[in-house]
């Protein structure tokens, strides 16, 4: 099986903290929900504390929830609707410690609007800059390669879909069916053989007969011991148990 290279994991982490932080920061210059009338030293304290809190209740929501949801959006807005209510409980708290008890807090249904539009501008913004990362990791060229890393396979394909972006290997039989952006075809190989020719690109073999590209998976579910990617050219993968241990630490699911 190859092992596609990856951010450790204390890597993950301080880059989730640094985005939050960034974003509290952000909201801190931009001042919105009448903080604009405190002094910048308190929305520098203040705002930070709210995002970085409500992001990592939010990142929990996540992991047990969001990520059994197939597509971007069906799992961006169903984390912004969960993690509302316990992020607003968190700003009431932090308001009133950090602002004080004068800071009269706008009506319970007008602070749940207010925490759920940032809750979603914070979870987008996750959501697009993990995926972009994934992109940018399988698209990116090795630096100590001089050629592409995957020429020895794609000597394998016609000259049609051999400069194509390889999406997915399917074993069938004694043969291949190599998916790409442009098109399908059936090449005469060993799953195996191609598994080491593969084994220089980001991508995971995620069941027996299937190999995938990092940057071509749109969406991924695991229910009942059983696994799917949904990848960008619409192919729905299988996920067997075997192979879902290197798709978990790396977050997908």
């Amino acid at each position: 099986m190859p092992k596609p290279s990856s951010p450790i994991p204390i890597r993950r982490i301080l880059a989730e903290t640094a985005l939050l932080v960034g974003a509290g920061v952000f909201m801190s210059f931009l001042a919105p929900f009448g903080t604009d009338e405190r002094p910048v030293l308190v929305r520098i304290a203040y705002w930070p504390t709210v995002i970085v809190g409500g992001g990592v209740i939010g990142i929990a929501i996540d992991v047990l929830a969001g990520r059994r949801l197939g597509g971007f959006w069906p799992r961006l807005i169903a984390d912004s609707l969960l993690m509302t209510p316990p992020v607003a409980a968190l700003v009431y708290a932090v308001s009133w410690g950090m602002l004080g008890p004068q800071s009269a807090q706008p009506h319970i249904a007008s602070l749940l609007v207010q925490v759920f539009v940032v809750s979603f501008g914070v979870m987008l913004l996750r959501q697009l800059a993990w995926r972009g990362a994934w992109n940018a990791r399988a698209k990116a060229p090795a630096p100590d390669e001089a050629i592409d890393p995957s020429s020895a396979f794609r000597q394998r394909l016609s000259a049609k879909r051999r400069s194509a972006r390889l999406i997915a290997v399917e074993a069938q039989d004694h043969y291949l069916r190599v998916h790409t952006d442009a098109g399908d075809e059936l090449v005469t190989a060993r799953f195996s053989d191609a598994l080491l020719e593969l084994a220089s690109l980001a991508g995971y073999q995620t069941h027996r007969s299937w190999w995938v590209a990092a940057g071509a998976i749109e969406a991924v579910r695991w229910r009942r011991g059983r696994g799917e990617l949904r990848l960008t050219c619409g192919l729905t993968v299988p996920v067997s148990r075997t192979y879902s241990a290197v798709l978990k630490r790396e977050g997908w699911f």
